[in-house]
């Protein structure tokens, strides 16, 4: 392209790579933020490391000292206090080793994690390498011991230095600062999902767009274009001192042009960010796969049914199995609780509809007065669900108990009894009436193609404080990226949600 732009009054060249000049936007920052310069690093970068070199320091002494006292007692032998001295040395070796102090992943995805996991089973390996080379006789009962309470001791310190993370970026601070490439409406969407979850750490403090970008005459306040110094990328990134560029879907933005922002950024310093476009796709789902020079983006089908979900079934029904009988004598309570002070029966039964469109009687205990049915027409004006889901914070037809074991989650226990008998997983999709299945749309439907569960990402997430299109797109997001510690991680989040009740009436 060889005509120029003109910029504040002046006509400046095209850039040497051949793509057009961008805009600079700048972007609402909150003003009770500082804002700081652009060093290599950012400060809070080097105490949160050292601070997880400092936890995992920790949790290597205090694995080896309870493998030590319980293998050993009081009386260790010289040879075990050298190896107690190199193990802790030898675990932060291998954490650096794994990407575990890589500032990519502080505070954000589970990649954080993953790498203290694979430390654990690295330093397994090395420890039997060592002794296998140098003969030297380890007992198997202390490396049993030691490492997996290193390693979950690791876990637990850093999840917690992590959610004080999460708490400073809450407030503003400890925050990347990202300058936003693209065309309005992409560049738009990617702003606006940066931005809605500020504990992944990035601020978006100006956006760039093209100049001839149509789009950009029509906007309005805070992001009202304004001509700036700068006719290019670099340019921007250097002004508003940004650690982080993200370039939305734009295919002038692409190829070789790429590569070359992509070695001029290197060498300022600042990482390079590439949205491909593609929402609510995890990811275990997405590789990239070099073809004919070319690094393809490559979406694995997502896993509904197979080998995969029969480990799902049967560690469904086996957990469920357990949690009956580790709480008979709750669910015996409660049952005994529901017949004495209300009259009716002890248990709810309704039609829900599951995988496939297959029908099913959920059951719960019951919350509510016997004729609870039947007054619910008088009460839809009054509903405080989301337009689909009837629900009412203080419903006159539920019972003093009723309100109570609703607060806790309580009254879904029986539900466990659907999940042994194949009906429902312990997580899945909240399992919907027949009516609401009527109102679905076409892309919807898609939550029929597992089973519907107890607990889902519509549970952690506001449970009835979530419109109908959050909790549509929570329950697609789990489909297409289900996965066995997905299943666990929202089991684990269960507990605070149901502890705080956030959601539940």
């Amino acid at each position: 392209m060889n005509r120029g732009t003109v910029v504040n009054g002046a006509e400046a060249p095209d850039r040497v790579d051949g793509h057009r000049p961008l805009w600079v936007v700048p972007h609402e920052v909150p003003a009770i933020v500082p804002l700081p310069s652009r060093s290599t690093e950012p400060r809070w970068v080097g105490v949160y490391r050292w601070a997880a070199v400092g936890g995992d320091l920790l949790a290597a002494m205090f694995g080896v000292s309870v493998a030590l006292l319980t293998r050993f007692g009081y009386h260790v032998g010289s040879s075990y206090l050298v190896v107690s001295s190199l193990l802790p040395l030898a675990w932060i070796g291998v954490v650096a080793l794994s990407k575990g102090y890589d500032s990519r992943y502080f505070g954000a995805g589970p990649d954080e994690f993953r790498s203290l996991l694979r430390s654990g089973v690295g330093l397994t390996a090395l420890v039997a390498m060592t002794s296998y080379v140098t003969k030297t006789e380890i007992a198997r009962g202390f490396v049993v011991l030691a490492i997996p309470v290193l390693v979950l001791s690791a876990l637990l310190l850093r999840y917690g230095l992590r959610k004080d993370l999460h708490r400073h970026r809450v407030r503003g601070r400890c925050m990347h600062r990202v300058l936003v490439v693209g065309r309005s409406g992409p560049a738009a969407t990617l702003c606006e999902h940066l931005e809605s979850r500020p504990t992944d750490g990035f601020r978006v403090v100006a956006t760039c767009r093209p100049r001839g970008d149509q789009h950009v005459a029509a906007e309005s306040g805070p992001l009202q274009p304004e001509e700036l110094d700068e006719p290019d990328i670099l340019a921007a990134a250097d002004r508003h001192a940004v650690e982080v560029v993200a370039i939305a879907t734009d295919p002038e933005l692409a190829g070789q042009s790429l590569r070359r922002l992509s070695w001029a950024l290197e060498q300022r310093g600042i990482e390079l960010i590439v949205s491909p476009g593609i929402i609510e796709v995890a990811g275990p789902r997405i590789s990239i796969r070099p073809v004919a020079g070319l690094s393809l983006l490559h979406l694995e089908r997502p896993s509904v049914s197979g080998g995969p979900h029969l480990m799902k079934a049967v560690f469904d029904r086996v957990v469920a199995l357990g949690i009956v009988l580790l709480l008979s004598p709750l669910l015996i309570g409660l049952a005994i609780a529901v017949k004495l002070t209300s009259p009716g029966p002890i248990l709810f039964r309704q039609q829900r509809v599951g995988r496939a469109g297959v029908e099913f009687t959920m059951l719960k205990f019951r919350s509510m007065y016997s004729d609870a049915e039947a007054r619910l027409g008088d009460l839809y004006s009054l509903s405080d669900g989301n337009g689909v889901i009837f629900k009412m914070r203080d419903d006159p037809r539920m019972t003093p108990l009723g309100k109570w074991i609703r607060r806790f989650s309580l009254d879904e226990l029986p539900q466990l009894f659907n999940v042994v008998r194949g009906d429902m997983s312990l997580v899945g999709p909240r399992p919907p009436l027949a009516e609401e299945v009527a109102l679905y749309a076409a892309d919807d439907s898609r939550r029929m193609l597992v089973k519907p569960g107890m607990t889902g990402l519509w549970q952690v997430s506001g449970r009835s404080d979530l419109s109908w299109d959050e909790s549509v797109r929570l329950d697609l997001r789990y489909v297409d990226n289900w996965s066995m510690t997905l299943d666990l991680l929202i089991l684990w989040k269960t507990v605070r949600a149901v502890i705080y009740g956030a959601g539940a009436y």
